[in-house]
């Protein structure tokens, strides 16, 4: 599985902004929610330029564990993003993608499809 269209849409997330992995999941329609766009971020490439750094967990939570922890926390201020403990105040920078920003997206290789619809015979 490709996971380009979750980096081509992190990419679009403007500075001091931030979106969740269940948002990220919904607005890319991804099999397995949240769950999977922790997976595809947890497999950034480095040196890329994605900006790994915002995305956070349910409540604008910072999951990620450890030194990259303060390094996702370093990073966010330094964009202007308040955060209160391990927090970022989503009412402030919480970024919602539109259809149009999120356009361009492509429903993974093994996502189901719904079959064609039939005309009714008359």
């Amino acid at each position: 599985m490709s996971w380009d269209p979750v980096y081509q849409l992190v990419q679009r997330i403007p500075r001091g902004r931030v979106i969740t992995y269940g948002a990220l999941a919904k607005a890319l329609r991804l099999p397995g929610g949240a769950r999977t766009a922790g997976r595809a971020m947890a497999s950034t490439p480095s040196g890329q330029g994605i900006p790994w750094h915002r995305v956070v967990g349910e409540r604008g939570k910072i999951l990620i564990r450890g030194p990259h922890a303060m390094l996702q926390r370093k990073l966010l201020e330094s964009e202007g993003v308040k955060l209160i403990e391990s927090r970022v105040q989503l009412n402030l920078h919480a970024w919602k993608p539109t259809a149009k920003t999120a356009a361009g997206k492509r429903p993974p290789s093994n996502a189901r499809k719904a079959p064609p619809r039939r005309r009714p015979k008359l």
